[in-house]
């Protein structure tokens, strides 16, 4: 059914938000004060495909990219870039009302820097058998086919290419890939999953594309293929070689940022606990001052920075240690013997670390986080225990995206 709407809103997905009646329905690629054309679409009744724009928001400009509204990578990349910020902001403000969580939020920092450095393609067979290498599609799971982003560091200059001759020679296995590309200073790590064994001929034909475009490292579901060269990013004064798959901010100017802004909130503590401490973006720059005690689930990311910091001169002594914080958080016992806490986790936030953190007598507690909902649950949590929230700063290294990074100190 065609209709048409008057959007009142950008909500926290990104969406123009119109009400149908008494409900909420949700427009994608809409601004508010926008009247609108739209139509159903099938499975969602809270959701409209937008048709055309009848009166277009005076704030409204021309997206930059041409696969914008079709590639689900960007949600917004039409609205004034002050008026997309002061948004961006207030999703925090908001999150941290509905907790009843009373602090300053500082504006909103930019943190793209030269653009993202780490991708996730995939690769299908779509209809008569013709491969498609790109993004997955908006609410969708088809694969829109790229040749370009221009969101994307130069230093992935390269990467579709490679994906799409990874693709060629593996698809013929018959199954969907996955293909993680992360720039680093030696070249292009890649990681693909989803093929099957790998004959001897098809380990051939990956080392000749390996050379061709130059990767440093080629590996499958994690197990290594073939290696050219390590591959190294640089982490404040250390080298670090990546695990093969690991996490790492999605821009270097992210990581950088959010590392000065932990960097800042610890302040002159002598020994610091980095917690979900990753390959060590914050413990191998706060090794600059200060002993650091790291924890992290991932093994080898744990290995990872054991060895960059053994190798760093400079540093203070820094031990890295292996631990599911999840189900083995640090107890307050534990925790006494730290000026500072730093605490980055996963989406879904770091509850049971909270819960003893709230009781400890840690001085600082500093957190770290890319959900403002799973945040303002451990802040509740820690304010609870006696914290003081002192102020959170968002952080926006997903531009163009309703993702915020956040950064906030709290002491006792």
């Amino acid at each position: 059914m065609v209709e048409k709407l008057v959007i009142d809103h950008v909500g926290h997905r990104g969406d123009g938000v119109a009400r149908g009646g008494h409900e909420a329905v949700y427009v994608p690629y809409t601004l508010g004060g926008e009247t609108v054309e739209v139509e159903d679409v099938h499975g969602h009744p809270d959701r409209r495909h937008l048709l055309a724009i009848d009166v277009a928001s005076p704030e409204r400009i021309t997206p930059f990219c041409p696969h914008f509204g079709v590639c689900g990578g960007c949600a917004i990349q039409h609205w004034q870039d002050d008026r997309y910020r002061a948004w961006k902001q207030q999703l925090v403000v908001e999150t941290l009302r509905q907790s009843k969580l009373d602090c300053e939020v500082a504006p909103l920092v930019d943190a793209h820097g030269a653009g993202r450095r780490r991708i996730t393609l995939h690769a299908r067979m779509g209809t008569h058998d013709v491969l498609k290498v790109g993004f997955a599609a908006a609410q969708s799971h088809d694969v829109i086919a790229v040749d370009r982003c221009p969101i994307l560091d130069p230093a992935l200059n390269g990467a579709l290419e490679a994906a799409w001759a990874l693709a060629e020679a593996l698809i013929s296995v018959g199954k969907p890939l996955d293909i993680q590309v992360t720039a680093t200073l030696n070249g292009l790590d890649i990681d693909v999953r989803g093929s099957g064994p790998l004959t001897a001929a098809m380990i051939t034909a990956l080392s000749r594309i390996a050379e061709k475009h130059r990767l440093a490292r080629l590996t499958r579901h994690g197990e290594l293929v073939l290696m050219r060269n390590a591959p190294v990013i640089a982490i404040g004064p250390a080298q670090v070689t990546l695990p093969p798959g690991s996490f790492l901010q999605a821009t270097a100017a992210g990581e950088e940022t959010l590392a000065a802004l932990v960097e800042k909130h610890a302040g002159r503590a002598r020994h610091i606990a980095d917690l979900f401490c990753g390959v060590g973006p914050f413990a191998l720059r706060l090794a600059k001052r200060s002993r650091v005690s790291a924890f992290d689930s991932d093994a080898g990311a744990v290995t990872a920075l054991q060895k960059a910091a053994t190798a760093t001169s400079g540093l203070k002594p820094v031990k890295a240690e292996a631990r599911d914080l999840f189900r083995r958080p640090l107890m307050p016992a534990e925790l006494r013997d730290y000026d500072a806490v730093v605490f980055d986790p996963p989406r879904q936030g770091a509850q049971a670390q909270s819960e003893r953190l709230a009781t400890s007598k840690v001085p600082v507690v500093i957190a770290v986080s890319c959900n403002a909902a799973t945040f303002a649950r451990d802040a509740r949590i820690l304010v609870d225990g006696g914290y003081k929230l002192e102020g959170v700063t968002p952080v926006d290294q997903f531009r163009h995206t309703p993702h915020v990074e956040l950064v906030a100190r709290f002491s006792r």
